[in-house]
């Protein structure tokens, strides 16, 4: 029998990574902000597909085109690619351990990269500057710390007191 996860955890967290996408950093950091509604939606398409799935990513991704500003559809797109993968390789993924894990989702943050610069050229945006490049390998280290505190949050080892 299976705890019945809190119903706030899954807003929460998509709350919390659209604001973080908000956060303003200095401009020498900006290149190295890692795309943390992937992330977060990563985790729970890989622990959760019945309830994640392409639908919900397009959803998800149309609300950071809105929060986040800039081509519309532009996010929704980039979440239902790394989405359709996840799935495709989720019963693998399960299982790596952590360190190969991270190095997958470095790999689909790199595809979001590559999907990013050519929206940018096909609607004839300025591309992006080699340091954006980067941003990808922050994501991919910051993976195990967003796996365990959702997986944390979701079992309800984490409480908030």
């Amino acid at each position: 029998m299976t705890r019945a996860r809190p119903q706030w955890v899954v807003s929460v967290s998509l709350a919390v990574a659209l604001l973080l996408g908000l956060l303003p950093l200095p401009e020498v950091a900006q290149p190295l902000r890692p795309y943390w509604l992937a992330l977060v939606l990563a985790y729970w398409v890989i622990e959760d597909p019945d309830r994640f799935g392409l639908g919900a990513a397009f959803l998800v991704g149309l609300l950071g085109d809105l929060v986040y500003g800039g081509l519309l559809g532009e996010h929704a797109l980039r979440l239902v690619v790394m989405t359709y993968i996840l799935q495709r390789f989720r019963a693998r993924l399960r299982f790596f351990p952590m360190s190969q894990q991270a190095l997958a989702i470095g790999g689909l943050l790199l595809n979001d990269r590559i999907v990013t610069a050519a929206v940018h050229v096909a609607v004839g945006a300025p591309t992006l500057s080699p340091s954006y490049w980067l941003s990808p390998l922050t994501g991919m280290l910051l993976w195990p710390l967003v796996y365990v505190a959702l997986d944390s949050m979701r079992h309800g080892r984490w409480r908030v007191r």
